[in-house]
């Protein structure tokens, strides 16, 4: 599976965990990286709100220290990498800034003042958000030039992807880019289906008295909510079967009636309809390589990371101690 690249996917990790929980933090040092330290309150601030949202969900006391671990793992990374940045004088323009944020946007469908509005909206201003990008900037151009060097993608690599993905490909037909709205049924009953359909029928009449349906995906769904509950590119045949006929009559810029299912009660908006076109290897050639390229960068990047490690003196302290010996198994997500 494809490993999706690190800046285009900065806008789901900051926004995650950009909303700073309410009250006060007790502060402390997490961890000492070098001469650097990582704050218990930085911990805390993209800790906390994903520790609500699991412990909603019933995660146990387990699952959440191996979160909070994770987390500061990942700010250790981002100290190592800052302090590397800083040996070589590595710096990203405003005009790099202004490139990277017009990129994250169309990756995810957005305008870039609707990614400023997402990224307000749940809590980061936006000079902090161009701050961190302007730190991505930074490590990708560490890394770049770090393990560009050791990646190779062979032509029959890239062609055993293109048989893998593409050999099914549908003949003819049409392809829908749609937004999804969905309010999910917190259980089996009546009510509980009732309330959320009732809740998607007034979604339904923000959008037609003028508002943009992305910006309520955003506020109310669970599919996608950050890009605003865009599904991406389908062909009509492989659309699940309570999607075809409500969408068959749908015109670009159309939305279907709430459709209910056991999972919740939907909104479908379609974006746009094309015919489909097959892909040839040759159009399809750039973007597999590509995709290959991105996927052997990260596995060099996890060795240099590991190298920046082991030459640099890293202690976690206070309640954060003795938590690496929970990120050593082979379970552990990278």
């Amino acid at each position: 599976m494809r490993k999706s690249s690190p800046l285009l996917c900065l806008l789901a990790l900051l926004v995650a965990g950009a909303a700073a929980a309410e009250g006060e933090f007790v502060d402390g040092i997490a961890a000492q990286v070098g001469s650097d330290i990582v704050l218990a309150s930085e911990v805390d601030r993209f800790a906390q709100p994903i520790e609500r949202r699991m412990e909603d969900a019933g995660a146990g006391q387990a699952e959440i220290a191996r979160m909070r671990a994770e987390i500061l793992d990942r700010m250790i990374e981002r100290r190592l990498i800052e302090q590397a940045v800083r040996r070589v004088e590595i710096d990203a323009s405003e005009a790099e800034i202004d490139g990277a944020i017009a990129a994250i946007a169309d990756e995810n469908g957005l305008t870039p003042e609707q990614l400023e509005q997402t990224v307000v909206a749940k809590g980061m201003t936006y000079e902090a958000y161009r701050e961190q990008i302007r730190g991505e900037i930074q490590r990708q151009k560490l890394v770049g030039g770090a393990v560009r060097s050791q990646v190779k993608v062979e032509d029959a690599e890239v062609r055993k992807l293109y048989e893998e993905r593409y050999a099914d490909q549908p003949e003819g037909g049409d392809e829908v880019r749609l937004r999804h709205l969905l309010i999910p049924v917190e259980d089996s009953t009546r009510s509980s289906t009732e309330a959320a359909c009732a809740k998607a029928r007034t979604a339904r009449a923000r959008v037609e008295a003028g508002s943009d349906f992305a910006t309520v995906c955003q506020e109310l769904s669970a599919v996608n909510p950050d890009f605003g509950g865009d599904v991406g590119w389908v062909h009509t045949s492989k659309m699940a079967s309570w999607m075809s006929a409500p969408v068959a009559g749908l015109q670009d810029g159309q939305m279907t009636d709430v459709i209910q299912t056991p999972f919740g009660c939907n909104v479908l908006y379609l974006v746009q309809r094309r015919p489909f076109e097959r892909k040839t290897y040759e159009q399809a050639e750039p973007q597999l390589r590509a995709e290959i390229f991105d996927e052997r960068m990260a596995d060099e990047y996890q060795v240099f990371v590991d190298k920046l490690r082991e030459q640099t003196y890293i202690e976690r302290k206070g309640v954060y101690a003795d938590t690496a010996p929970i990120l050593s198994d082979p379970s552990r997500s990278n």
